[in-house]
């Protein structure tokens, strides 16, 4: 080791104070509190022993704490550290996604739960065999959601682990090992009651901690008008790029675009989110939860985004990433914690607290929604299964939900070893997301595609996903370019860093994981500019990158269908938006008032006669059976029970 490198270590060790007892103390107490709500729910359930009691909590729990549960864990640790830095090194521009979430939350509540709530479901790819009559597509959408889940459930582990590791003195792998494990034993023991009253705390200590931290700090800096002020003058306040390049990061096109679609696909067309709603005993309810939803949704994000504002506010002079303070762009905000807060005694484990309640909240959901999926999907109408009683496939559902956090805590520990390997398999698994979006819009909005055009309109979206990923890690492209940064105001015994490569930064905020190393040569202009000036479909917006999935989807199942032959109408009813399904039955009769079902849609029709009776195909057979002499068009009763 360089004689040089001995005493800047110990002056970083002094920058960034580890926990004192009174924090660890904090901390503990809620992880133990997290444990007890588990061990509450799991003794009030006893006797009530069902699935559906399991997994949706027997469709009577409260608005309130399924409302603050939603919100909980739907928002993750990413989040908390993601947004902020965003901010930080982009602007605010990021901001104007708030503005897409309100057309994306109409659409989801009153197109997309009608149909799914309307329809009884539990995994929302029951819904997939109902409108488009295919196995091979239920079971193609329900792999690629376990793929999707799985891979984030692993990233919503270890990434905070990550970014915290300075804070608190763990190992990455040992608060992987205590996360992981505490989660698991209450989601295992207390089924979606435990995780919606756990995660009620959780979000609680989230909101309470991240708002603690901001107050203080904005208060330390003269207030919100000074904090605006010098973040004004280091080009951070930014709303109005109307930029129409899609190579630009962050313009007010592509973050509407990215917030709307944010809210079909994150919260619509999600199964995690998908149980809270179905958790209640109306539609109406749960249209009403989720513009609750929203509000604090906009609330939690303002306040992230503002904490971003309040780094820069403290570090405009001196940015702790490009003077080697910290070595990860991810953990600014816990730097901030520790180097400006540490003499308030605690408050470093009541952040650490509100970060980690937001790991659990999410890691509980999606152990929890996993479970419902395998169970659902692939167990229940298996004939070994199906001969159950409520109290034994309740403990299948359960040794699923401790499989799934076994699953997470493995995939977090291997992440650190996996290095680049792990950065290509997460970006393309998260490929997945917006043809499988793409899937469930087109079976609602577009009644005329089909079930072959539906699974060639997935694959050639998601073969256009992995090639455009697998091209940017091949050219090796530049990052984004980052707002100017400054190190005038720092002291002069950190300089000594300059000759030597200081970061290697691996952003959990990015699209895609890419890898970014600021050198001595670059601190001037504290920037970092994009790798080619001749911008390719490598280089457009990952704002973009959902939209651009879901139209790939539509297009394609839509030309295959229509070469195929489209769907008749009278095929999709009660599975459609009914204003798509009057439109389109509008067109049909105009253009094919002499055709007739085909050979196959018959043999079809009664392939799905002939499913054995049970409590998921019933509904199916009853559909098939029916007379069908002219189209019905559904409408759903907002407070008859769901």
């Amino acid at each position: 080791m360089d004689s040089t490198e001995t005493p800047v270590t110990a002056e970083e060790e002094q920058l960034v104070p580890k926990f004192t007892p009174v924090d660890y103390t904090v901390f503990s107490l809620m992880l133990v509190a997290s444990v007890g709500i588990g061990l509450v729910s799991a003794i009030r359930s006893r006797g009530k022993a069902s699935t559906q009691e399991y997994l949706l909590g027997g469709k009577t729990m409260s608005p309130a704490p399924v409302a603050l549960s939603l919100l909980g864990g739907w928002i993750s640790a990413l989040s908390i550290l993601g947004n902020p830095t965003e901010i930080y090194f982009y602007g605010t521009q990021l901001s104007t996604v708030l503005i897409g979430c309100i057309p994306g939350c109409v659409v989801v509540a009153h197109i997309i739960l009608p149909i799914f709530i309307g329809h009884n479901v539990v995994s929302i790819n029951e819904y997939i065999l109902l409108r488009f009559r295919s196995r091979w597509l239920r079971t193609l959408s329900t792999l690629s959601m376990l793929l999707n889940n799985f891979i984030y459930m692993g990233m919503c582990l270890y990434a905070p682990t990550l970014a915290l590791t300075t804070v608190t003195g763990l190992s990455t792998w040992a608060s992987s090992l205590i996360m992981g494990s505490i989660c698991t034993f209450y989601i295992t023991i207390g089924g979606v009651k435990a995780v919606v009253y756990t995660d009620v705390l959780q979000t609680l200590i989230m909101f309470g901690g991240v708002l603690l931290v901001v107050i203080i700090c904005c208060v330390d800096m003269g207030g919100v008008a000074n904090v605006w002020s010098i973040a004004d003058r280091g080009g951070r306040i930014q709303f109005f790029n109307f930029s129409t390049s899609p190579f630009d990061r962050h313009t007010f096109w592509s973050t509407v675009v990215h917030g709307f679609y944010v809210m079909v696909s994150g919260v619509g067309i999600n199964q995690t989110t998908y149980q809270r709603f179905a958790s209640v005993s109306t539609l109406r309810i749960s249209q009403c939860l989720l513009y609750v939803f929203l509000v604090g949704l906009y609330f939690l994000w303002i306040v992230f985004y503002f904490s971003g504002l309040v780094a820069f506010a403290n570090y405009s002079d001196c940015d702790p990433l490009a003077s080697g303070k910290i070595e990860k762009s991810d953990q600014i905000i816990p730097f901030l914690v520790t180097d400006k807060l540490s003499h308030l005694t605690g408050m470093a484990g009541i952040f650490v607290a509100g970060v980690y309640g937001g790991v659990l909240s999410t890691l509980s959901s999606c152990g929890n929604s996993f479970a419902c999926i395998i169970w659902e999907d692939f167990l229940k109408d298996r004939p070994y299964f199906r001969r159950m009683g409520d109290n034994s496939a309740t403990n299948v559902v359960r040794v699923l939900s401790l499989i799934a956090g076994l699953l997470a805590v493995c995939l977090s520990l291997l992440v650190e070893k996996l290095g680049s390997i792990y950065q290509v398999s997460s970006s393309i698994l998260s490929s997945i997301a917006s043809p499988l979006s793409g899937i469930f819009i087109i079976g609602i909005c577009a009644p005329w595609v089909n079930g072959k055009g539906a699974i060639v309109g997935f694959v050639v979206s998601f073969v256009f996903n992995v090639w455009v990923v697998i091209g940017k890690f091949v050219r090796g492209g530049g990052a984004p370019t980052r707002l100017p940064l400054s190190t005038e105001g720092c002291p002069e015994n950190l300089f000594l860093l300059l000759n030597t490569t200081i970061v290697s930064n691996v952003s959990v905020t990015d699209d895609v994981l890419t890898t970014t190393t600021l050198t001595a040569t670059e601190l001037p202009i504290s920037t970092v500019t994009q790798g080619s000036a001749d911008n390719t479909i490598y280089e457009v917006s990952y704002c973009y990158s959902g939209a651009i999935g879901i139209i790939i989807t539509f297009v394609v199942s839509s030309i295959v269908s229509l070469c195929t032959g489209a769907v008749n109408p009278k095929d999709t009813e009660g599975t459609v938006n009914p204003l798509c399904g009057r439109l389109y039955h509008c067109v049909w009769s105009f253009f094919n008032s002499h055709r007739t079902y085909s050979v196959e849609t018959i043999k079809e029709e009664e392939s799905f006669k002939m499913l054995p009776s049970t409590a998921s195909t019933q509904p199916i057979i009853t559909y098939y059976k029916e007379p069908k002499n002219s189209l019905s068009v559904t409408t759903y009763n907002l407070d008859t029970p769901s």
